[in-house]
């Protein structure tokens, strides 16, 4: 039980630590600056997030989306 809870424990310390690259990658991208608040801009920032340090081995995702527009 012991060993258990360690091995979560260290797997959640683990996830954190990618989270945190991740933040810093996109920080570094300049993704937290922008000030637009659309799905693709919001979505790259996630994406980038939970690639974390793949970021720093070539890894760029995006996301590109777009919203249906109104009839006339």
């Amino acid at each position: 039980m012991r060993t258990r809870n360690r091995l979560s424990g260290l797997i959640g310390v683990l996830v954190l630590i990618w989270l945190a690259i991740g933040a810093v990658a996109a920080g570094q991208r300049g993704y937290f600056e922008d000030a637009s608040t659309n799905c693709a801009s919001v979505g790259t920032i996630a994406v980038t997030v939970v690639a974390g340090p793949l970021n720093y081995a070539g890894v760029n995702p995006s996301v590109d989306c777009e919203y249906p527009q109104p009839s006339s």
